[in-house]
Order: structure tokens, then C-alpha cells, then sequence
């Protein structure tokens, strides 16, 4: 290049130089694979596709982990003879997709734009395309929202029976709910606990003829009709939760040694709403390979499950969903429009 071209580029005005100089411009990052929540599914997800050398992004939350992150001993989960806290069992699996390669940030997606290829996420203040994602937000349990809720859970409060019913082994518990799952859970508890109490605050069940007819045909379940659970008391451990008549007013206390909470489960698809198909709760609509309407979106662990809801299914399907990402693109690459 001869100088006084080089002076002439020097001199010349930026192509983008109609834009004002206070203008700030979003950086925009490419990625293939991109993979947005950091539970079971997720980080399953994110070793098998870092595996796969598909150099998988994690955007694991600030609220990293999924709800084991709120159980203390998991003892259901297959290779731990000996049970597992939650949190650390969560850690093995970050732990584990790391070394492998999984980029993980602690950050929340603000937005996903599924109307063009690449998908576009804003993220910690840009923008990142990508060619596939994986969502695996999961579902987030209903809480009464009482004072000293969140702090006793894991310490006589869940919302899990099957994950901790059976540390209540003849012990008296209490189940709050008058659905199909709270009369579910009462019924799958009846196999530890020394006595269950269904409290609902109408005077019947929701639930459906037949779970209701099973639960009043169980000797182990006691009903509160009327009733709603106003506090929950414990230091270390819950003892004891107040109750309030709907009808007169009147407050009283139970003693119980486990709160089962099972008013139902919220699937965290705000991201995709209207933008893919969705059930009339909200969960993500899946095939039987976890594809989601919209080609090139996966949805793995409870985001798409309403009816399992474990860890080791979730990490399934967070399997499944990254294998089948991994074949997607390359069938994509080779300019093969996979089948969806």
C-alpha cells in the first residue's frame, strides 16, 4: 500500500460514521450451541455437547443448580449408594461438564429471539446468536410464600414427596393441596409416615374421582377441610405450622415433623412464550426427542415434564437433547435439512 493511500484511509471517516459518537454499539458473539439453565438437564446437556466438541455456553442463572440446590440429601439418584447433598451433587455436574470444556456464566438470558436462524439471546449486555439452543429452565414449585418458608426447606418443608418422603419414615406429616399432586404425594407418603394430613382450604378435593376415592380409602390420610397453613414453625427443623379456619376465622397449631407443599409447579418458559407451542399450564410441548415447534430449539428436564419431575429424568433428556443438537448440525452443515 503506497503512503499516500495508507494517508487517505487514515483520513477517512469510519464507515459507520452517520451514528453518534454517544451511540453504544452491542457487541454481538457467535455461538453454535448455547444451553440456558444449569440443573440436571442443562449441565447433562452441556457435557455430552461439549463432548461432542460443539464448544456448548452455559447461561446457568444467578440462581445456578435447579431446585436440588434446595434439597439436602438426595439419595435417589443412581452411582450415590450412600446419598448425596443436593448442592454438591449439583456441583459434580458443573464440575463435570467443565472439564470437558462447557463455557458456564452465571447470568440470566433477558431475551430469545427464535424468529430467524441464528437464534439471537441478550445477555449481559449483548447479543449472542446461535445456531442451536437447548432450554432447560425447568419449572419452579409453588410456595405458600410464609415467613420462615424458605428457610426450613430442606429441614422438614419440600415439595418433592418422592425425592424426601422417605426421611419421614413413621413420622406425622402435613400436605398442603386438593389436586391430583397433592393427593399424590399424600398417598406415596402413606408409605413412610405414621400419619399424613391433607389440609385444603375448600371442603373437597380437586382432585379426580378416583385419587380421591384412594385417598379417603387410606386409613393413613386424615383431612383438614377449610383450612390454610398461615406459619410454620422450627429452628433447625420444622415442628409445628398454624392454621386458620376459612370459615370462622378461628387459628390453631399442628405439630408435624414434615410440610409437604404440592400446590403445583410453575414451568419457567417466559422466554419462549408465544414463540413456540406450549401446553395450558405453560410447559414446552416436546416430541418424543425433546424437539420443541420451532427447528433448532430443544426444551429438556421439568420445562417440558409435568408428570416425572426427577433429576435422573431430567439429565436424560438433557442427553437426548444435545445428542440430537450435535446430529442436527452436522446433518446442517453438510446442507441436509434434518427432518424436525
Amino acid at each position: 500500500m503506497g503512503s499516500a493511500q495508507a494517508a487517505l484511509l487514515k483520513d477517512s471517516p469510519p464507515k459507520d460514521s452517520a451514528r453518534s459518537p454517544d451511540t453504544e454499539v452491542t457487541p454481538v458473539t457467535e455461538r453454535e450451541l448455547v444451553i440456558i439453565g444449569s440443573g440436571p438437564a442443562g449441565l447433562t446437556a452441556a457435557l455430552y455437547a461439549a463432548r461432542a466438541n460443539l464448544a456448548p455456553v452455559v447461561y446457568e442463572g444467578t440462581q445456578s443448580g435447579g431446585q436440588l440446590m434446595l434439597t439436602t440429601e438426595v439419595e435417589n439418584y443412581p452411582g450415590f449408594p450412600d446419598g448425596i447433598l443436593g448442592p454438591d451433587l449439583m456441583d459434580n455436574f458443573r464440575t463435570q461438564a467443565a472439564r470437558f470444556g462447557a463455557e458456564i456464566h452465571p447470568l440470566d438470558v433477558e431475551s430469545l429471539d427464535l424468529s430467524t436462524r441464528p437464534f439471537a439471546l441478550e445477555v449481559g449486555g449483548e447479543t449472542v446468536q446461535a445456531q442451536a439452543v437447548i432450554l432447560a429452565t425447568g419449572a419452579s414449585a409453588k410456595w405458600l410464600g410464609l415467613p420462615d418458608e424458605a428457610r426450613l426447606a430442606g429441614r422438614g418443608i419440600s415439595t418433592c414427596a418422592t425425592c424426601d418422603g422417605f426421611f419421614f419414615r413413621d413420622k406425622e406429616i402435613a400436605v398442603v393441596g386438593g389436586g391430583d399432586s397433592a393427593v399424590e404425594e399424600a398417598l406415596f407418603l402413606t408409605k413412610f409416615a405414621g400419619k399424613v394430613t391433607l389440609i385444603h382450604r375448600r371442603d373437597q378435593l380437586r382432585a379426580s374421582k378416583i385419587m380421591a376415592e384412594r385417598a379417603r380409602a387410606n386409613e393413613r390420610i386424615a383431612f383438614l377441610w377449610n383450612s390454610i397453613v398461615t406459619d410454620v414453625h422450627g429452628e433447625d427443623k420444622l415442628e409445628s405450622i398454624g392454621l386458620e379456619d376459612t370459615q370462622t376465622g378461628a387459628r390453631s397449631t399442628l405439630a408435624v415433623d414434615g410440610l409437604f407443599v404440592a400446590i403445583g409447579h410453575e414451568p419457567n418458559t417466559a422466554l419462549v412464550k408465544g414463540q413456540i407451542d406450549l401446553d395450558d399450564v405453560g410447559y414446552a410441548i416436546t416430541h418424543a426427542d425433546v424437539r420443541t415447534s420451532v427447528p433448532g430449539l430443544w426444551a429438556a428436564g421439568d420445562v417440558q415434564d409435568s408428570v416425572w419431575r426427577q433429576a435422573v429424568t431430567a439429565a436424560g433428556s438433557g442427553c437426548m437433547a444435545a445428542i440430537d443438537a450435535e446430529r442436527h448440525l452436522e446433518a446442517e452443515k453438510f446442507g441436509v435439512a434434518p427432518a424436525w
